[in-house]
C-alpha cells in the first residue's frame, strides 16, 4: 500500500574543488547533491512466471499528491543545481539574441484572403494573419492571447471550400486532447458551440454544412494517462449541440487510429483506419447516395493514403509491392489491390508526394536529402526540379487553379527560406530570407557513412565550424531517433547554432527503424529486431570517437520521445561511451508502455511485453527503467519531460530518473527537469522551449568541464 512520502530535501551544496588528474582548459565545479528520498512500494508484476518488480509504481498516478509533491522537490534540486552553473545566463542571453528573428510561413489562399503565419522573434507563439485583395494586412487568429503564460498554442486549422469558415483546434497545456471552435472567417465571429474532448484528429469540411472530425471516449481514469484504446469518426453538422454528432466509422469496428476526409468534389469520404502506427485500412464512402463505406484495402500490411481525386478515379500513395512507395490509381467500381495500376512507380529512393497547380510533385529522399521531379497525372515527367542546394525541402502543394507555389529549403547550416516557385517553367525565386545573426558561411555539415555492429552502413551528418581542429576534445551532441519511419533529414535549429556557436560539434546518426530508407529499413528496427537501434547509435558514437572529432569525456547523447528510449538503452547499456545523456519525454519503461493513454498502438516498432515469453525477454533485456544497476556510474543525466505529456506519459521518466538517482555510483549529478503545463513538446512556448534548450547545453558543457566560446 501507498504511503505517506517523507522528503530528506537539502540544498546543492557547492564545493569548489580542482581535478588534478583531469587537465581540462576550463576546470568544472563539482556540485554535491542530496536527492529527494523516493518511497519504494513493493509492486511485483509476472510475466510468464518471471516476477517484476516495480517499485516506483505510484509515479504512475499523476494526479496524486504524493507524486505532484516529489516533481516540485526534483525541480528543486535540479533548479538549484542549473543556477548555479557560472555561464548559464549569458548562454540564454545569446540564445535570445539569435532565436530573435521574423520567421514568416508560405502564404496560403483560402476565399477571398491570402494566409501567412509570423512570429515577431520572441513570441510565444506564431500568429496568424491574413491579406485581403488590395494588401491589407490583418491579425486574424493569435494564439498568444489564448491563454496568459502562451501554453495554449493553435493544433489544427481547416477552412471551407469557399474560405467563408474555419474550424480550428487549440491544445491547453501541450495535451494531445483539443477542443475545435469555428468561426465565420469574414467578421471572426464565433459561431455554435466548441467541441470538447477531441485527440488525434484533422477536421474535414463537407461543403458548408458540418466537419468531420475523431476523438476517443473521455477516460474513467486520470485523461492524461488512461488508456484510449478505441478511436471513432465523428460528424458534426453546424448548428447543432455536440451531444447529437453521429459516429460514422470506428463504433462497431474497434480501431485505435480512424481519420476521415472528404474529396475536395464533396462527392466522397476517406477513411482510414489502423490499430498500429504503421499499416491500415482504407474505405471510401460515396456521400451522393449515402451508401456504405467500399473496403478498399481490407488488411493492416500497408500504408495507404488517398492523396487525391478526378471522379470515380483515386489517386494513392502506397508501399503495397513497394516498399519505398510508389503513386496508383484505381477506379472506385473496381476496388482491389489488384486493379491498382502505376503513376509513378517505386524507385531506389523513399517517395513522399504533393500537389499543386496541377501537377504532382514527387520528393525523392537519398541518403536523408531531397530531390524534387515533377510530374503530370498521367505519370509522365515534366522536369527535376532544380534546388537552392544540398538540403530539406517541404512543400509545393496548392490549389489546382494556383499558378505559383511555395516550398522551403533547409540544412543544418541555412535558416530555412521560403521559395516561389513557377510550376510551367520550373523557377525559383527567393520570397522570404530570414535575417538572422548566424554566420553560415563558417561552417559546413559533412556526410559519412560507417558500419554498425552487424556490417550495416549507416549515414551521418556531422556540423561543425570550419577549421575545427580533430583533437577528440570538442563537445560534441550525438542526436539520432531510429523508428517509426520516421526520417531525419538536414532542418536548421536556432538551439544547435548556438552550441556550434560555442565550439560544439553535432552530429546526426540516421538509424534503422527510421523511414530514410524505406520499410525495409524501418522494419530492421522493429520488435526483436529493435536492438539493432541502439547498436546503430553505438556505433556512431564510436565513429565519432576514432575519428578524433570528440572522445567519451566531451560526448553527449540527445535524442525524444522513441530517442529517448534509445538514449536511455545506449546509456545503460554503456554507460562509459559518453559523458552525458539527455533522454527527453522518452518512452522508458518497456514493459508497461502500452498501458497508458494511445501506447498500445506502438506495438507495431517495439512488440509488447504480453504477446509472448520471448518478446518479454526481449523486451526486458533493453527497457530503461529495468536495466539501471547498482554499482555502476552512469554520465551525467538530465531527464527531461513535462507533466502534461498525455502521448508518453511522465512516468517513463519520473521511474528512470528515480533508478539512477538510487543506483548511480560516482560522483555525476542525476536530474530530472519536468516542465509544469507542458506537453510531447508540440505548442510549446518560444520562452519554454529556450529555457529548456539553454538548460540541456549548459548541463552538457558543465559536466564535460568546457567553457562557452562565445
Amino acid at each position: 500500500m501507498r504511503k505517506s512520502l517523507t522528503f530528506v530535501l537539502a540544498l546543492a551544496t557547492i564545493v569548489a574543488c580542482k581535478d588534478d588528474q583531469n587537465k581540462n582548459e576550463n576546470e568544472n565545479v563539482a556540485m554535491k547533491l542530496t536527492y529527494p528520498k523516493t518511497q519504494k512500494v513493493d509492486t511485483v508484476d509476472t510475466y510468464f512466471g518471471t516476477e517484476v518488480q516495480d517499485p516506483y509504481r505510484w509515479l504512475e498516478d499523476d494526479y496524486a499528491e504524493d507524486t505532484k509533491a516529489w516533481v516540485i522537490a526534483e525541480n528543486k534540486v535540479t533548479f538549484d543545481y542549473l543556477d548555479q552553473i557560472p555561464f548559464r545566463s549569458k548562454m540564454k542571453e545569446r540564445m535570445e539574441k539569435l532565436w530573435n528573428y521574423e520567421k514568416i510561413s508560405a502564404p496560403f489562399k483560402e476565399g477571398d484572403y491570402t494566409y501567412f503565419s509570423k512570429n515577431d522573434g520572441l513570441q510565444n507563439q506564431s500568429v496568424l494573419y491574413r491579406k485581403d485583395a488590395e494588401g491589407k494586412e490583418e491579425v486574424f487568429l493569435d494564439p498568444n492571447g489564448f491563454s496568459k503564460d502562451g501554453t495554449t498554442s493553435l493544433g489544427g486549422l481547416s477552412f471551407t471550400e469557399d474560405g467563408s469558415m474555419a474550424a480550428y483546434a487549440i491544445s491547453e497545456g501541450g495535451s494531445d486532447w483539443r477542443k475545435i471552435i469555428v468561426l465565420k472567417t469574414e467578421t471572426k465571429e464565433i459561431i455554435g458551440d466548441t467541441i470538447m474532448d477531441v485527440k488525434f484528429s484533422g477536421m474535414s469540411w463537407y461543403k458548408n454544412e458540418g466537419f468531420y472530425y475523431s476523438s476517443y471516449e473521455k477516460p474513467k481514469g486520470s485523461e492524461l494517462s488512461a488508456k484510449t484504446d478505441q478511436h471513432r469518426l465523428y460528424y458534426h453538422k453546424l448548428g447543432t449541440p455536440q451531444s447529437d454528432d453521429k459516429v460514422i466509422f470506428g463504433d462497431s469496428e474497434k480501431r485505435r487510429y480512424v481519420g476521415g476526409s472528404v474529396t475536395l468534389d464533396n462527392n466522397y469520404l476517406v477513411v482510414t483506419a489502423a490499430n498500429s502506427t504503421y499499416g491500415n485500412e482504407l474505405y471510401v464512402k460515396d456521400l451522393r447516395k449515402n451508401g456504405p463505406f467500399v473496403s478498399v484495402v481490407d488488411n493492416f500490411d500497408s500504408s495507404n493514403n488517398v492523396m487525391h481525386n478526378e471522379g470515380d478515379t483515386f489517386f494513392v500513395v502506397t508501399d503495397y509491392e513497394a516498399a519505398n512507395q510508389r503513386i496508383v490509381k484505381f477506379n472506385i467500381n473496381k476496388v482491389g489491390q489488384a486493379n491498382w495500376k502505376d503513376v509513378i512507380p517505386e524507385t531506389e529512393n523513399v517517395l513522399s508526394v504533393s500537389k499543386g497547380a496541377g501537377y504532382l510533385f514527387a520528393e525523392y529522399m537519398k541518403d536523408a536529402v531531397s530531390m524534387v521531379k515533377q510530374y503530370n497525372f498521367d505519370g509522365t515527367l515534366v522536369r527535376d526540379v532544380e534546388l537552392p542546394g544540398i538540403g530539406s525541402v517541404g512543400g509545393f502543394s496548392g490549389k489546382k487553379e494556383d499558378t505559383t507555389l511555395y516550398y522551403s529549403f533547409t540544412n543544418y547550416i541555412s535558416p530555412g527560406t521560403i521559395y516561389s516557385y513557377n510550376p510551367e517553367d520550373g523557377a525559383s525565386t527567393v520570397y522570404q530570407k530570414p535575417e538572422i545573426d548566424f554566420k553560415s558561411e563558417d561552417y559546413e555539415s559533412k556526410q559519412v557513412f560507417y558500419s554498425s555492429k552487424d556490417g550495416t552502413k549507416v549515414p551521418m551528418i556531422i556540423t561543425y565550424k570550419k577549421g575545427t581542429e580533430l583533437n577528440g576534445e570538442n563537445p560534441t551532441m550525438l542526436y539520432a531517433y531510429g523508428g517509426f519511419n520516421i526520417s531525419l533529414t538536414p532542418s536548421f535549429s536556432i538551439a544547435n547554432a548556438v552550441w556550434l556557436e560555442n565550439g560544439g560539434v553535432y552530429a546526426v546518426a540516421n538509424l534503422r527503424g527510421g523511414g530514410e530508407y524505406g520499410k525495409k529499413w524501418h522494419n530492421a528496427g522493429t520488435q526483436m529486431q529493435k536492438q539493432n537501434v541502439f547498436d546503430d547509435f553505438i556505433a556512431a558514437a564510436e565513429y565519432l570517437i576514432k575519428e578524433n572529432y570528440t572522445s567519451s569525456d566531451y560526448l553527449a547523447i540527445k535524442g525524444g520521445s522513441n530517442g529517448g528510449l534509445l538514449v536511455g538503452a545506449t546509456m545503460t547499456q554503456r554507460p562509459d561511451l559518453m559523458k552525458v545523456a539527455i533522454p527527453q519525454v522518452g518512452v522508458l519503461d518497456m514493459l508497461r508502455y502500452h498501458t497508458f493513454t494511445a501506447g498500445a498502438g506502438w506495438a507495431f516498432d517495439y512488440g509488447t511485453s504480453e504477446e509472448s515469453k520471448e518478446m518479454f525477454e526481449y523486451i526486458q533485456a533493453y527497457s530503461p527503467v529495468h536495466n539501471v544497476k547498482t554499482g555502476v556510474e552512469y554520465p551525467a543525466t538530465l531527464v527531461t519531460t513535462g507533466d502534461h505529456d498525455d502521448r508518453v506519459v511522465p512516468a517513463h521518466s519520473f521511474k528512470f530518473a528515480a533508478e539512477l538517482q538510487d543506483k548511480q555510483t560516482g560522483t555525476n549529478p542525476t536530474l530530472i527537469r519536468i516542465e509544469v503545463n507542458a506537453g510531447h513538446g508540440a505548442g510549446k512556448s518560444t520562452e519554454a522551449t529556450i529555457n529548456e534548450q539553454v538548460d540541456i547545453q549548459a548541463f552538457a558543457l558543465y559536466n564535460m568541464g568546457v567553457e562557452p566560446k562565445q
